[in-house]
């Protein structure tokens, strides 16, 4: 999602540019399910990698040494001038670190973003990555202000804007010819208190160790989520690491893992992992949006859709600042109360939590990846 729209604008940028750029892409395979992986490349329309590491699952220390290992000897053949890495994985700091020791320019898509809290895997790859790049670009206001308060210097900090955000508004139409909330059953509207009319669902998602590796943490997740289903349907598409450790915590039973559409009533519903394209749709007319991924926060903001996140910190403060989020923790007292007041909004008025209007962060606006290109190519 971050790196479609970047290998589009090079490839516009080539159509007149007297000196084109070559790129190749590399997949390290760190996310290697079909649903979560290859569905993802055939949707957003991405060529086939030049080069799969194949590196799939295993610890951090172990994933992140693989995809060094075999990233190096990718660098030392094709001699790139530049390395350009995305987001907050292991894959981000693997391909980082190889490149600063060859010495070649690091470009970091999405950098400066910190949740300060190091317990966080992404936190130490961010940090880290950010430390050895050459050019950084960030999404927001207040990523440039981590960064130099950690010493980075201002000219290698662009602010370009949201890469995923130029994905979802170049495929929001497209989304919006998924048959999905027919599937689900999900396609006739409720009159909303407001007087809007409204496809009356939530949408949940669930992923981070730090939630769903705990036992003690899931389940109380899971009992607030059971409770806000008791006054509204929620769409719950299982990751493949969640499903595996509700079976292992033995917390299947909160889940409805059997029903059958239509999912028009109350209840916990869970299904297959979605596309890209399906779970766009999905979200953009959902009436609330449980989540603990950072990218759900953003496309939320930018599509309006009311976000209540299941973390105690947030690495994209500007979702609060200027969009619809808002941070509930993992406790069932506060992601009842948050879910509730989402619930609240007035759709007719627009406006969102202490009653101001949310709107769409400065430069989300299609444009990212166009800033990125015009930028490394005139260095």
């Amino acid at each position: 999602m971050k790196v479609a729209p970047v290998i589009e604008a090079f490839r516009r940028y080539n159509e007149s540019a007297r000196h084109p750029v070559e790129q190749q892409l590399i997949h390290t395979g760190q996310h290697y399910d079909e649903s979560l992986s290859q569905l993802f490349f055939t949707q957003l329309q991405l060529p086939r990698p030049d080069v799969n590491l194949d590196v799939g699952s295993g610890s951090h220390a172990v994933q992140t040494a693989e995809i060094m290992r075999r990233f190096e000897p990718v660098c030392l053949r094709e001699a790139p001038t530049h390395i350009v890495v995305v987001g907050d994985v292991n894959s981000t700091i693997a391909c980082a670190l190889v490149g600063a020791k060859l010495q070649i320019p690091v470009a970091h898509i999405e950098a400066g973003l910190r949740s300060f809290n190091r317990a966080m895997p992404e936190e130490i790859n961010r940090v880290l990555t950010d430390a050895i790049s050459s050019f950084l670009f960030t999404t927001e206001p207040s990523a440039e202000r981590h960064l130099r308060a950690e010493g980075v210097a201002k000219e290698k900090i662009f602010f370009v804007g949201n890469v995923m955000i130029d994905t979802l508004l170049r495929h929001r139409d497209r989304a919006n010819a998924s048959t999905v909330l027919r599937d689900f059953g999900l396609t006739a509207s409720a009159p909303h208190a407001s007087g809007a009319s409204l496809t009356r669902y939530g949408v949940v998602t669930l992923h981070r160790p730090s939630n769903v590796d705990d036992r003690d943490t899931l389940s109380r997740v899971l009992q607030a989520l059971t409770t806000v289903a008791r006054e509204i349907p929620l769409i719950f598409p299982l990751h493949p690491r969640t499903k595996k450790m509700l079976k292992a915590h033995g917390l299947s039973h909160y889940v409805r893992t059997d029903a059958q559409p239509p999912f028009n009533r109350p209840g916990l519903y869970a299904t297959s992992p979605l596309g890209y394209l399906d779970f766009l749709c999905l979200m953009s007319h959902a009436r609330l949006v449980l989540t603990d991924s950072g990218g759900i926060q953003e496309e939320t903001t930018a599509l309006g859709v009311p976000c209540v996140t299941l973390r105690e910190e947030t690495e994209r403060p500007v979702t609060i600042t200027d969009g619809t989020n808002m941070l509930a923790g993992t406790t069932p007292e506060k992601i009842i109360e948050a879910a509730m007041a989402a619930l609240q909004w007035d759709w007719t008025a627009g406006t969102y939590g202490g009653g101001r209007p949310p709107r769409i962060p400065d430069r989300w606006d299609g444009l990212a990846a166009d800033r990125i290109v015009n930028i490394l190519t005139a260095a």
